[in-house]
């Protein structure tokens, strides 16, 4: 079973990962990523400021980032 820190880890890294797949680092001009697990419940906040439409990327990223979640603990149970 993934811990409390290893889900916050790899919900950050894969919002992380798409955001900066889709842009430069230097279009970025702020980012924040918050990730809160408790009590089996995640919570992914992707606030985005980059041109285009950063919010659907934002949204994009918070996706990704249960996506990834999910296929820990789907990894988690088949070993």
């Amino acid at each position: 079973m993934p811990t409390d820190e290893d889900v916050v880890q790899t919900a950050a890294a894969a919002a992380e990962g798409l955001i900066f797949a889709r842009y430069k680092r230097s279009e970025v001009t702020d980012l924040d990523i918050t990730v809160h697990f408790e009590e089996g419940v995640l919570e992914v906040d992707v606030y985005l400021n980059a041109p285009g439409d950063a919010e659907a990327v934002a949204d994009e990223a918070a996706h990704a980032a249960q996506d990834a979640v999910d296929e820990l603990f789907d990894d988690a149970q088949s070993a």
